[in-house]
């Protein structure tokens, strides 16, 4: 994704649909913003390093994620072309899905289209083309027709459960990147606990300062640089999809205040937790 900012900064979407292609490129450090991103690469592969795994994105399949979640590129081919579309969270809630498929995407699911579909090569560089230069009714009903791509992707995948698991490649396999899937893996199942970077490292087998130069020579970032953004991204999906009153969530997210996590959430979101609960579920409407 393209911008202004560093990449390793939140990204705020200020209710902004965005289409844009270009050529991908590995990324030296994570990025992440709050819109659900929809990705079709042209050409090649690349592959992502996404809640700890890494996924193999092929030409001519979709792939639709959460982008609250830190997400990179760590390998690309050359000459690349990717087309991404960037749909706001406020709408894609508003969406009429699955509501345990929305949250499996908010939780960290990567859904990769099973088979490539030849029209998304054809459409979704149109897309672009009318997103940069069209009307104003133009790119009104493009923002329409993405929502119902969206939706049959998540319907197609929901009734085949077919979604690719792909191998993560051996080449990429070196100890940092094993080091960083492991180290992400305990911040998924940890996050909420008080838990320190010695502690993290001290599960995973190696020393604290072995972990956080694996994260900073994967991921451009320190590990409790990640679990903050993980805990911001958990806390975000349960101040969507559940009642849990906003001080709770806090602290079932890991932050050991109240004051903590409001202060974070809007140093890094913009806004506090309640108004960010507000604002989506003015936009929430439920799946039928």
């Amino acid at each position: 994704m393209k911008h202004t900012q560093r990449r390793d900064e939140w990204i705020g979407s200020r209710g902004e649909f965005l289409i844009e292609r270009h050529i991908a490129d590995a990324m030296a450090a994570p990025h992440w913003h709050d819109h659900v991103e929809l990705n079709l690469l042209m050409e090649g592969r690349m592959t992502y390093l996404f809640n700890g795994r890494q996924e193999q994105v092929e030409a001519g399949r979709l792939v639709l994620f959460w982008a609250a979640i830190p997400h990179q590129t760590i390998a690309v081919a050359e000459n690349a072309p990717l087309v991404c579309l960037y749909l706001p969270l406020i709408d894609f809630l508003g969406l009429p899905v699955d509501r345990k498929a929305r949250q499996s995407i908010m939780q960290g699911r990567f859904l990769a289209q099973a088979n490539p579909e030849t029209m998304d090569a054809l459409t979704l560089p149109r897309w672009e083309k009318e997103w940069q230069s069209g009307s104003a009714a133009r790119r009104k009903l493009v923002v329409e027709e993405v929502r119902l791509r969206i939706r049959r992707l998540i319907l197609d995948n929901a009734e085949s459960d077919n979604s690719p698991t792909y191998v993560s490649p051996t080449s990429l396999a070196g100890h940092a990147v094993r080091r960083v899937e492991l180290l992400i893996d305990l911040i998924n199942s940890r996050h909420a606990d008080p838990i320190s970077v010695p502690d993290l490292a001290k599960l995973a087998g190696m020393h604290p300062s072995t972990a956080n130069n694996a994260f900073r020579e994967v991921l451009g970032i320190s590990v409790n640089e990640y679990l903050t953004r993980h805990r911001i991204a958990r806390a975000m999906q349960l101040l969507t999809d559940t009642d849990v009153p906003v001080l709770q969530i806090g602290f079932d997210c890991g932050f050991g205040s109240s004051s903590r996590f409001y202060e974070i959430f809007k140093e890094r979101t913009g806004t506090t937790p309640r108004h960010f609960r507000e604002a989506v579920n003015s936009k929430n409407t439920p799946a039928p």
